[in-house]
């Protein structure tokens, strides 16, 4: 048995043999060539043709994963028309008196390295789709058929790298999982494997040898096994059984709605981390996202994250949400979350420290940076903004003056936004015994039930010491979450959970009874939790 490390970018677990991906490929040589208008003509005939094939892409694509995911082939199409692609191939081919495969091959490697070299990631990423249209008209140029996955039973498919364009042409149903040497967890191809529901693997050093051997992908712990034992097989089996029955939980109640037998509604929202999550939460069908922890931005950066950074993040997921709300919790470092740019003191207490609002309050260039993002991005979807760590009143009508300074300045540049909620995250006791207050100075109260339950019991909750007296089901916290559900709804302020008490089944009928307006969990705790929705019965 072997067992190799990779990189997870969609979890799950497969079974089966594997078998590399044939991308058909055959050596491009280079050839001396007398009429240089008959070879441009070879190469505009099979550009355009290459444009062709993407636009059927593109459109099955759509109906498989989706407009956001997509779109790459709308780039492709695009990159096409680069000019100064296109001035490269054509001039290579006048001035060299050289064959289009050629010149084609050779312009591909010179901007697939220039790309390569770039520090950005996402003009990183470019690097592939570069080599991926090349590869495509040199196909056509030979009078090629496309390449692809040879074999009668369901495979886990194996290859040093796979272009989004392969990814999406696979006939899906003979696909068990995607393993590959090359790729980035933010590629496309990577964004289509999760958005497929597909356990995949990157990073993983593999070698021909494999190929037909049995094996098992996990994805979630970023392992492929190789020829696994028969116990490891068996346990594996069984895992997968499991996940299955979730699957099945997934199909029976996908579309249902979040309404108690005897007719109370409740939203059922997600909290994600990053961009990555979003096909998750639509894989589960949560009707919206509660908690977008925007801090992922920060966490992933060398540097402070730009405007536009931040605002095609945002923008992304506004519009793969197609309406649904959207709620950005703005930056939230600190504590247990740190970011060395930041440069921020050693505290003796940092949970309760300089961190999350205190942070933005303080540094302020920096949260209008986040909120005209923000602002931008809700033009092209539902979006709310929630603001963490609040404990007074006097916060929220400063963080409401930044706000409406924020719209005067995209006002004045003529730059369009949309209508935006406002809440806070009740998480600090303060907040919760001042929520009559608070609540006539915001749209909606999202409880944070972790630093809730940390603060009010005295426990510090990363102490694994303490983990047999923190006590999230605490009659005092209870009797709080009631207080801020009872104040809110007396000033017309809607109520949700965004902590990981939210995905309690336990609890999932009492907080009904309390009035909760909505529930945001996990993306895989979705499901579970609208299944104990429906069963309850209130009256």
């Amino acid at each position: 048995m072997k067992v190799l490390e990779g990189k997870s970018v969609f979890g799950g677990i497969a079974i089966g043999r594997i078998s590399f991906f044939d991308r058909g490929e055959s050596q491009v040589v280079r050839r001396h060539i007398e009429d240089s208008q008959a070879e441009l003509t070879r190469f505009e005939e099979a550009r355009e043709q290459a444009k062709t094939e993407l636009q059927g892409l593109y459109e099955k694509a759509l109906q498989e994963v989706g407009e956001a995911s997509a779109m790459i082939f709308e780039v492709h199409q695009m990159m096409l028309d680069d000019l100064d692609y296109v001035e490269s191939v054509t001039n290579m081919i006048e001035t060299q008196k050289i064959n289009a495969e050629f010149a084609v091959a050779h312009t591909g490697d010179n901007f697939s390295q220039i790309f390569s070299s770039m520090e950005d990631d996402y003009m990183k990423e470019r690097a592939a789709d570069v080599k991926d249209i090349s590869n495509r008209i040199i196909r056509i140029l030979q009078g090629r058929e496309t390449g692809g996955l040879d074999s009668g039973e369901p495979v886990i498919l194996a290859a040093e790298d796979l272009a989004p364009s392969e990814t999406v042409q696979l006939d899906k149903s003979k696909v068990l999982s995607f393993v590959t040497h090359l790729g980035s967890t933010n590629s496309h191809t990577a964004i289509l494997a999760r958005t497929m529901n597909i356990p995949a693997l990157i990073g993983v050093d593999l070698d021909k040898s494999m190929e037909g051997k049995m094996a098992v992908v996990d994805g979630f712990a970023g392992k492929l096994y190789v020829e696994p034992e028969e116990d490891i097989l068996s346990d594996y089996r069984e895992k997968k059984a499991k996940e299955d029955k979730k699957r099945e939980l997934l199909q029976n109640l996908k579309g249902k709605e979040n309404i108690t037998k005897d007719g109370k509604k409740i939203n059922l929202y997600a909290n994600i981390g990053g961009v990555g999550d979003i096909a998750s939460v639509l894989a589960n069908d949560a009707g919206g996202i509660g908690l977008f922890r925007s801090e992922f931005l920060y966490l992933e950066s060398d540097t402070y994250p730009t405007e536009e950074e931040q605002f095609k993040a945002y923008k992304t997921v506004a519009e793969t949400m197609a309406g649904k709300k959207v709620i950005i919790r703005t930056l939230d470092i600190g504590a247990d979350k740190q970011v060395d740019y930041f440069q921020m003191e050693k505290e003796e207490n940092p949970a309760m420290g300089y961190r999350a609002i205190r942070i933005c309050l303080d540094r302020v260039e920096i949260f209008k940076t986040q909120l005209r993002a923000i602002y931008r991005a809700s033009y092209y979807g539902s979006i709310g903004i929630m603001f963490p760590m609040i404990i007074s009143v006097n916060e929220v009508k400063r963080i409401k003056e930044i706000v409406e300074e924020v719209k005067a300045e995209l006002d004045e540049q003529g730059i369009l936004y949309g209508e935006v909620e406002l809440g806070i995250m009740i998480e600090t006791p303060a907040a919760a015994l001042i929520s009559d207050l608070l609540a006539k100075e915001v749209d909606f109260f999202s409880i944070g039930t972790n630093d809730l339950t940390q603060y009010t019991l005295a426990i510090d909750r990363q102490n694994p010491k303490l983990d047999s007296i923190y006590d999230s089901h605490h009659e005092a916290i209870l009797r709080l979450l009631q207080m801020v559900v009872d104040n809110g709804h007396k000033e017309n302020c809607w109520v949700g959970i965004c902590g990981e008490l939210g995905a309690d089944t336990t609890l999932t009928e009492t907080f009904l009874k309390m009035g909760f307006d909505e529930l945001s969990v996990t993306p895989s705790m979705v499901l579970p939790v609208r299944e104990q929705i429906r069963n309850v019965i209130l009256s």
